[in-house]
């Protein structure tokens, strides 16, 4: 599972021009899945991403996690691309990527974890839909995390 965090101001997912979902402050979390991924990564990543400081506490420092910033909201969109391979030449490939009747569900318990690790509901766009998500990154913010590799 990889997942590209991003700080935001305020985030958004707009499915055919009309907004579905949308946060002020928080963080927009673009999802991928493969095959090799299992619930042990959705429990790890869900924790480790709420978890994260990357908020400033009352000296400007970042030091705080989501959990511990007031209105703060999370936007999880699923995103396929995210498990590009682009090894071998200028087109990228995607077999990595899981087909939709194993990332849906596994997109969908990610949803459910991460709202229960954050305390709130999490925000979604819609799986497999064309989505347009529009942000403010804040600072700018921007961490990745591959589940598969640890670090």
């Amino acid at each position: 599972m990889r997942v590209v965090i991003q700080r935001v101001t305020q985030a958004s997912v707009s499915i055919g021009g009309e907004v579905v979902s949308s946060i002020g402050c928080g963080m927009l979390v673009l999802l991928g899945i493969e095959d090799a991924d299992t619930d042990e990564d959705i429990d790890w990543l869900c924790r480790k991403i709420v978890a994260l400081r990357i908020f400033n506490d009352a000296d400007g420092v970042m030091n705080l996690p989501v959990t511990d910033v007031s209105d703060s909201g999370i936007l999880v969109v699923s995103q396929f691309t995210l498990m590009a391979s682009t090894k071998k030449g200028n087109r990228p490939s995607y077999i990595r990527a899981s087909r939709p009747e194993v990332a849906i569900p596994m997109y969908e318990r990610f949803v459910e974890r991460l709202s229960q690790c954050f305390g709130r509901q999490v925000l979604t766009g819609r799986f497999g839909a064309d989505m347009q998500v529009s942000l403010l990154n804040d600072g700018p913010v921007t961490i990745c995390i591959d589940s598969q590799n640890k670090q």
